[in-house]
């Protein structure tokens, strides 16, 4: 008889299956190249945050190391874990849509799904109003792993959760020393330097008493 997480892969994996050649495409891109997307938005929060105060840059600079944290976790996690991936251990599963992973390359839990989670939460926090596109991003990624057929749906709901948790509180632990490393990059002399970290908000111009700005004639 089979256990509910083969009765789960094997329906996803039957729906994929029977789903349109274009969006059996889409998902064996999407699947890689999504991971691709999230390293664009790390270099344009980045980029945002150049000329943002100095706790903005620190969340824009920790958005990737929580991610890289994420992983790492995930990976240990998943090497003491020793799960075989479903494309080869359940029965009578029609053939994954991506090649099957080599055995040693373990299931649980997904580290896609974990990046993904931890590149989310991470970008949230660091760039308002960008959950609304980290979130689906990182549900879509999670779900074409289990579609494509190299997951179990409980190897990715795992790796979301834990690539999330890990990236919350990697960037709020790490915040405040990160922040001084912005302020005192700030005030190097190194041109360098300042520009990787950016010059942060300009001061607005003082006023002298009538309303006349300085520098104004």
């Amino acid at each position: 008889m089979d256990t509910l997480p083969d009765d789960l892969y094997l329906d996803v994996a039957d729906f994929a299956h029977s789903a349109p050649h274009w969006l059996q495409l889409l998902a064996e891109v999407w699947t890689e190249a999504g991971l691709l997307l999230f390293g664009v938005l790390f270099l344009a929060g980045w980029w945002r945050a150049r000329s943002a105060a100095s706790g903005t840059m620190a969340l824009a600079l920790l958005a990737p190391l929580a991610t890289a944290f994420g992983y790492v976790v995930s990976e240990a996690l998943k090497s003491v874990m020793d799960e075989e991936r479903p494309c080869r251990a359940v029965a009578g599963a029609p053939a994954s849509l991506v090649p099957c992973p080599p055995t040693g390359d373990w299931s649980f839990p997904s580290n896609h799904a974990a990046i993904a989670g931890a590149a989310a939460v991470a970008l949230a926090l660091s760039w308002r109003g960008m959950v609304w596109l980290t979130v689906p991003m990182a549900l879509l990624m999670a779900f074409s792993r289990v579609f494509v057929g190299v997951h179990y749906p409980h190897d990715v709901v795992v790796g979301l959760l834990l690539g999330g948790a890990v990236a919350f509180l990697v960037v709020k632990g790490a915040n405040r020393p990160v922040r001084a490393l912005v302020e005192t990059a700030r005030s190097s002399r190194n041109g360098a330097v300042v520009w990787c970290a950016g010059r942060g908000p300009r001061p607005h111009a003082s006023t002298r008493p009538g309303g006349v700005r300085h520098g104004a004639y």
